[in-house]
């Protein structure tokens, strides 16, 4: 029999779990267990009255008996009757027991509610805090309803003691968490804020993990939360870990808490104050200065605590993205780690390294560890990291390294695990596609990824590749030589066979005149695969045989005995039996005119988002809120251009020009294609289908999705109180100098952008993301031109679901047109109707000349010689500003980058000096520009010159906030010259 400790006085419970742990067998078990139940029942419904000390022997048995897997239907009224008993011992069963066995739909669910709440009028520590505790415990609804608006008066109530404000922190977040909308937002709130100064730390943790969270949801209400976190970390950070003694874990002082207070900073922007802001920037620097200071243990526990805070110090700055030094310092710090000797730390360093190579200041810093993350590839034996390794290179990928990270991409997926193989198929094809500069490399790489991996490609990819093929004119012919040549291997697997065919349908005709790839070597090439396929493909290469009748008329006979044989006239498929008698009439009976018009070489396919992207987005999960967040982190591998693949409207030209991009920015979309014959009726335009629809153009007098009232008429104004107009000055000058991220945010709605511009043309993806649990009704979101602007700036927009549900986001395309220089933004108006009350803001959309701009290479000689025919007054723009932050030579050359110039290296004597040239496209006109900055860093100020050629005017926006990513203003206005 167990020893009773001195005191505890149950010892009949210490008896009875004796005997249940004695039983040999469980009916044993059941049988002594049952004893017990009865005996117990017994003495609740004996004339004798119990008193506290049975009533909780007996308790407890049934607690135990129920923790054993019995259900238990009697006993609680008892254990009811336990709290109102005076001895704590007695009224801690009661709680547990009504815990762990009593749901919210009891009966004596009042009756327990009385007495908690006067335990928690009774100012009594010990049983303020069992009551405290019951109520987290049960979390249910009703005991939400009953203390949501009791425990937040408790928490900040002057003479309430540490121990109790700990456990009502924690016990109203537990009801938030269940019942946020029974809690109450009120004074309390400004109050609570407070509890991050208070001197107990056990306190300001516990106060921490509440204002986080309803920081999230209310972040208005709490935003004064961020001085205060930041005056406790940096007192945390900067002390010994002496003067921490308790809090202290293996010489980290308060690592929990430190955690807790720079997850708290990441729901807010960085400070505007600056003190603030540059306290914030020392306590970083010092938690990154520790983790390179020796350790002062050997032990696991103090490596953990203290990475534990390094990590999330970088998630932060990551999270700010407006420190460059800082995120380059963390990115150094995770390289240390890619080769450490645990596994999580390599994990988490390529995890957190994959949202840096999405920063402009920290990517070139990422990608210096190519190396050692390729090698991360082929060494680990964690499938788990080598996944991460995988998504850290499509993150560093660029222009500059594309091929070397498609090769090894390529080369892992000979023998990666077969869990993530669809995953690196999705991600070689979208980045050959996105950095293909020659798109013979393009073709090679998707016909290699085929044969190296061809169950796992799906169909987008394969569509994809014939897309592309046949809108370029100059990759067709390669295109079907490499095919041909693919297709003679001994085993080929289905989808190269099915690419081989419709390449060589269509294009087969261009390595004709080759012997060694005739026409008819060409049919009996494909047709040695024919038996050997599936039922679409069979399908798709009785297509490419009838194609081939009007490509090679000389081999129209032995075309005409395959399809004329009983295994295709009499096939048991009907749709391939039906294509061949078809095929085999139209062979027959039309003529060479009729043929060549039936059976003409594709059009052009219009362009739309890339299928194998969306693919990849579905295969990551449904689009949310958090998708706002990676668009904020994605960067373009150039920063004016070069985003992801989507739809395009041009009129001029039906085939893209080999100086255009992928998606051909200067295709237009043909509306008469013909798809082309498959088991399916479509083989390649139905599968598009999915992806978002090419823009159609707006009706003629159509305000529906663009508009172009006075500027005055957006403010709309509201039936009810709702948000008000922002300008969002400072977000709208980030994006002069790059491309994507987020635009506006608020505590309902967040917008974020992705756009590409090439030339004149440009296309911009606006993301709405609904960040309450409420639908927004009727969401309107108008694009407004101004009177002025509307003859310069073309846009068409596409309409959204009127409807947004709770976390979910909506996608809007607005295809841009220059017509010619303008000066003006136009403004993205949003009307919807939240809770009942209609809401209605505006932000200007960044959509400014610079995006028209083009960079230019140059000589020095051919620089200043242009540079001096510039000479006309009216032709210069000189612009002296005192710079307000010190400057970066490297920031200063990403924002000219950025901002659409070529960066012109070595052209001006004076190597302190920046120099760009670019030209300016519109659609009337283009515009040559040559540009000079010229740092006085002795006087701090920069003088800027701007000269060119403009039928009109042109404005400039330069910037003037060295050292930050923020653009400021500075106006630069090119005068005409009027004899041109």
């Amino acid at each position: 029999m167990p020893a009773v400790s001195k005191g505890d006085g149950m010892r009949g419970l210490a008896v009875f779990i004796s005997d249940i742990r004695n039983c040999k067998s469980k009916e044993a078990e059941i049988k002594r267990i049952n004893k017990e139940l009865a005996n117990i029942r017994s003495k609740f419904k004996g004339d004798k009255a119990l008193d506290g000390y049975s009533k909780k022997k007996y308790v407890c048995k049934l607690l135990f008996i129920f923790l054993l897997g019995h259900d238990i239907d009697f006993g609680h009224m008892e254990a009811v009757n336990l709290l109102s008993s005076n001895r704590y011992t007695e009224k801690q069963i009661g709680y547990l027991f009504i815990s762990v066995l009593v749901n919210s739909n009891s009966e004596l669910i009042r009756l327990i509610n009385n007495a908690i709440k006067n335990d928690l009028a009774s100012r009594n520590p010990t049983f303020m805090g069992l009551a405290l505790h019951c109520i987290a415990n049960v979390g249910s609804r009703e005991m939400a309803e009953a203390f949501a608006g009791e425990i937040p008066k408790i928490l900040v109530a002057g003479d309430t003691m540490d121990s109790v404000k700990q456990s009502a922190a924690l016990c109203l977040l537990r009801l938030y968490r269940t019942s946020p909308d029974l809690v109450p937002m009120g004074d309390w709130t400004s109050r609570v804020v407070h509890l991050l100064n208070d001197q107990h730390l056990g306190v300001v943790t516990a106060a921490t993990s509440l204002i986080t969270t309803l920081a999230q949801k209310n972040p208005e209400e709490f935003k004064t939360s961020v001085s205060l976190a930041v005056s406790r970390l940096s007192r945390i950070v900067t002390s010994a870990s002496t003067d921490l003694q308790d809090y202290t874990y293996y010489f980290v002082p308060a690592p929990w808490l430190s955690v807790k207070l720079l997850r708290l900073l990441q729901c807010y922007p960085p400070p505007e104050d600056p003190a603030v802001r540059g306290r914030l920037t020392e306590c970083l620097e010092t938690i990154l200065n520790k983790a390179q200071e020796p350790p002062k243990s050997k032990k696991v526990q103090h490596s953990n605590a203290k990475n534990a805070v390094l990590f999330e110090a970088i998630s932060l700055i990551i999270h700010h993205d407006s420190e460059p030094n800082l995120l380059v310092r963390a990115c150094n710090q995770l390289g240390q780690f890619l080769q450490h000797r645990e596994t999580n730390l390599r994990y988490l360093a390529l995890e957190s390294m994959c949202t840096l190579a999405s920063s402009e200041f920290s990517h070139e810093a990422v990608k210096t560890h190519i190396e050692t993350v390729i090698n991360a590839l082929k060494t680990e034996r964690d499938v788990s990291v080598r996944q991460r390794a995988v998504d850290l290179l499509y993150a560093m990928c660029d222009r500059s390294n594309a091929q070397q990270i498609v090769a090894e991409m390529l080369n892992y997926l000979e023998t990666a695990d077969y869990s993530i193989r669809e995953e690196i198929v999705l991600k070689v094809a979208i980045l050959a596609e996105k950095y293909a500069v020659d798109y013979t490399w393009y073709v090679d790489t998707i016909l290699n990824l085929i044969r190296i991996a061809g169950d796992y490609v799906s169909e987008e990819v394969w569509y994809r590749v014939i897309q592309i093929v046949i809108n370029r004119d100059d990759v067709q012919g390669y295109a079907a030589k490499t095919v041909f040549e693919a297709l003679q291997a001994p085993a080929c697997h289905e989808n190269l066979v099915k690419v081989g065919g419709y390449i060589l349908g269509e294009f087969g005709n261009l390595i004709a005149g080759d012997p060694r790839s005739s026409p008819l070597i060409q049919f009996n090439l494909l047709h040695s695969k024919f038996h050997l396929c599936s039922v679409p493909t069979r399908a798709l290469l009785l297509s490419t045989y009838i194609k081939f009748v009007n490509l090679f008329p000389e081999i129209k006979t032995t075309i005409q005995d395959v399809l004329r044989s009983d295994s295709q006239l009499k096939n048991a498929d009907v749709e391939l039996q039906q294509r061949a008698v078809e095929y085999l009439r139209l062979s027959t009976i039309a003529s060479t005119d009729i043929l060549a018009t039936v059976l003409e070489e594709m059009p052009p396919f219009p362009e739309r988002e890339s299928s194998i992207l969306a693919k990849l987005k579905k295969k990551k999960g449904p689009g949310t809120v958090t998708d706002l967040e990676e668009i904020k982190k994605e960067r373009s591998s150039d920063m004016n251009g070069s985003a992801e693949p989507a739809s395009v409207n041009a009129s001029a030209v039906s085939t893209p020009s080999p100086s255009a991009d992928l998606l051909g920015l200067g295709a237009a979309p043909l509306t008469n294609s013909a798809p082309p014959p498959s088991s399916s009726g479509s083989l390649l335009v139905d599968v598009f289908s999915d992806s978002a629809s090419a823009v159609a153009p707006l009706a003629p007098g159509s305000d529906d999705n663009f508009a172009s009232p006075d500027l005055a008429s957006s403010e709309v104004v509201s039936e009810e109180p709702a948000d008000t107009v922002h300008d969002a000055d400072e977000l709208f000058h980030k994006f002069v100098c790059k491309n994507n991220g987020v635009l506006f945010e608020n505590q309902l709605l967040q917008i974020g952008l992705k756009s590409e511009f090439r030339q004149n043309l440009g296309r911009m993806f606006i993301f709405y993301g609904n960040k309450t649990s409420t639908q927004f009704l009727n969401f309107t979101p108008t694009v407004i031109c101004s009177d002025d602007l509307q003859p310069s700036l073309n846009l068409q927009t596409k309409p959204v679901d009127p409807t947004v549900d709770g976390g979910a986001q909506v996608q809007q395309v607005v295809n841009i047109e220059c017509v010619s220089d303008f000066m003006e933004a136009p403004i993205l108006n949003i009307q919807f109707r939240y809770g009942g009350t209609f809401q209605n803001l505006s932000v200007k959309l960044p959509i400014t000349l610079n995006k028209f701009f083009q960079p230019t290479e140059m000589s020095s000689q051919d620089f200043f010689q242009r540079w001096k025919q510039l000479s006309n007054p009216k032709q210069e723009v000189q612009n002296i500003f005192k710079a307000k932050h010190p400057m970066d030579a490297e920031i200063t050359k990403a924002k000219i980058i950025g901002f659409g110039s070529a960066l012109l290296e070595e052209v001006d004597p004076n190597p302190a000096n920046f120099v760009g040239a670019g030209i300016i496209h519109t659609k009337t006109t283009q515009i040559g520009c040559l540009l000079r900055l010229e740092p006085n860093l002795q006087a701090q100020g920069t003088n800027t010159n701007v000269r060119g050629i403009s039928h009109t005017a042109f404005h400039v926006t330069l910037f003037e906030r060295w050292g930050k990513p923020e653009a400021a203003k500075a106006h630069a206005l090119i005068t005409p010259r009027q004899d041109m």
